[in-house]
């Protein structure tokens, strides 16, 4: 009987012990994990939708916008058929040229910075609580911290002009 009590009491020992263990290495395990997933993944998705989006729509403006601007101040110093040609070209390159350039570095920068900042995010916010339970990531915290992201990423990126 004692051999059974024995058993039983280590069992019991065993199971607080493994219980507690688990909790605290599944918690910090999926914290970690989670944080880099998400960070990974939400800094490549909008760094990608943001320069696609910041691209297109920078493209559209410059050659409309340089197209009107520069038919205008080219018709001035120019004849008319060369300052038509010229403005056409030009709008057309620079829009080319920028929305390539722009979306080629926002979308390195935005995955660099976002992945790095997403990541000290998610680790600052979320963890163990005092319980050793770990604190549940919800659908709107998601969504918080991807409009977050995309702000914070967006006011550093014209920071420097």
């Amino acid at each position: 009987m004692s051999l059974v009590c024995n058993v039983f009491v280590y069992l019991i020992y065993l199971s607080i012990y493994l219980s507690i263990y688990l909790s605290i290495y599944l918690s910090i395990y999926l914290s970690i994990y989670l944080s880099i997933y998400l960070s990974i993944y939400l800094s490549i998705y909008l760094s990608i939708y943001l320069s696609i989006y910041l691209s297109i729509y920078l493209s559209i403006y410059l050659s409309i916008y340089l197209s009107i601007y520069l038919s205008i101040y080219l018709s001035i110093f120019l004849p008319t058929y060369l300052s038509i040609y010229l403005s056409i070209y030009l709008s057309i390159y620079l829009s080319i040229y920028l929305s390539i350039y722009l979306s080629i570095y926002l979308s390195i920068y935005l995955s660099i910075y976002l992945s790095i900042d997403l990541s000290s995010i998610y680790l600052s916010t979320n963890g163990i609580n005092e319980q050793g339970e770990l604190i549940e990531v919800k659908g709107e915290w998601i969504v918080r911290l991807t409009f977050l992201a995309g702000w914070v990423a967006l006011e550093k990126y014209f920071e420097g002009y």
